[in-house]
């Protein structure tokens, strides 16, 4: 094992103690990637653990919701979702047309910041034929700005008096990953970790659509990958919920799930290289800015103006 190993995991295992925060992991994991230039032993199988511990913490957060309220969240969040993504990509589309971006890694971004950030990219990837050096640069761009987000919109919110439903719902309409959603509704409240994971699993399930689509215009066999776990969040919930005099079984998962989030954060910040930023060049960079402020400075103002509730 070399040092940099050793150095990884003593920093993972802190990641789980109770005074890291989903930032704080973010950015120590961004910052160990970019001076270290670290590359994860293939005994590690981190992107593969990465993927697996991020679905099972946001399953363990369904043992902390009421199944009722993420029903109802869930069942309002897949209508206005949709108008969202559509408003992405058109926008995602222009954009690169713009700064001249290349068609895949233009759609690759644009896929990730309408849907889910990293999760929407790897499942799209493949169905469209999208090589690793066209991914990474998509990947790079996307976690930084999860990076930046996770920083910014609690205290944005905070100034802006945003209640916890709203703040919940704006950062699930705005923020890419699953895993920075849940980071930044958790250090807003708990009314905003129960909105924004509902809606933010709502919004995941348009993969399963754009990915059948995106096959059928490019005939693509690529096999879509099915966001199963969104249903295992259901099922928590719906245990949590029937089963109250387990209040403290639940209580002891959500805690391990958001302690398995904000380790799973430092992941992804680990997994940035600075080569991949370089690649990405200042064209698609502005491409995931602007596309990025456009969505979140849209979905703001449309949730604090009541549109969407």
């Amino acid at each position: 094992m070399t040092a940099l190993t050793a150095l990884f995991i003593l920093l993972s295992a802190a990641c789980l103690s109770p005074w890291a925060s989903p930032a704080l992991a973010l950015i120590l994991g961004i910052a160990f990637a970019l001076l270290f230039e670290f590359e994860p032993p293939p005994s590690l199988r981190m992107r593969h653990l990465t993927k697996v511990l991020l679905q099972a913490s946001v399953v363990g957060l369904g043992f902390g919701m009421n199944l009722r309220q993420v029903v109802r969240a869930g069942i309002d969040g897949f209508a206005y979702t949709g108008l969202s993504i559509a408003f992405a990509l058109v926008l995602g589309w222009l954009l690169g047309r713009l700064f001249k971006t290349g068609r895949t890694a233009s759609y690759l971004l644009s896929v990730g910041t309408a849907i889910c950030g990293g999760s929407a990219i790897a499942a799209v990837g493949p169905v469209l034929g999208a090589n690793q050096e066209e991914m990474s640069v998509a990947l790079a761009a996307v976690f930084l700005l999860n990076a930046i987000a996770l920083l910014v919109f609690p205290p944005i919110g905070r100034a802006l008096g945003l209640g916890q439903g709203q703040f919940g719902l704006w950062a699930a309409l705005a923020i890419h990953d699953t895993s920075a959603v849940v980071g930044a509704s958790l250090k807003y409240g708990a009314g905003a970790l129960a909105v924004a994971t509902t809606v933010k699993l709502a919004r995941a399930l348009w993969i399963v659509p754009i990915s059948l689509g995106t096959a059928a215009r490019k005939r693509s066999n690529a096999r879509v990958q099915y966001p199963w776990f969104i249903l295992l969040f259901g099922l928590a919930a719906g245990v949590a919920t029937s089963l109250p005099s387990f209040s403290a079984a639940w209580a002891a998962l959500d805690s391990a799930a958001k302690a398995g989030l904000t380790l799973t954060l430092f992941w992804i910040g680990a997994g940035i290289s600075r080569g991949a930023l370089r690649r990405a060049g200042l064209g698609l960079i502005a491409q995931a800015v602007l596309l990025w402020v456009a969505v979140a400075a849209g979905s703001l103002a449309l949730i604090r103006a009541g549109v969407i509730r």
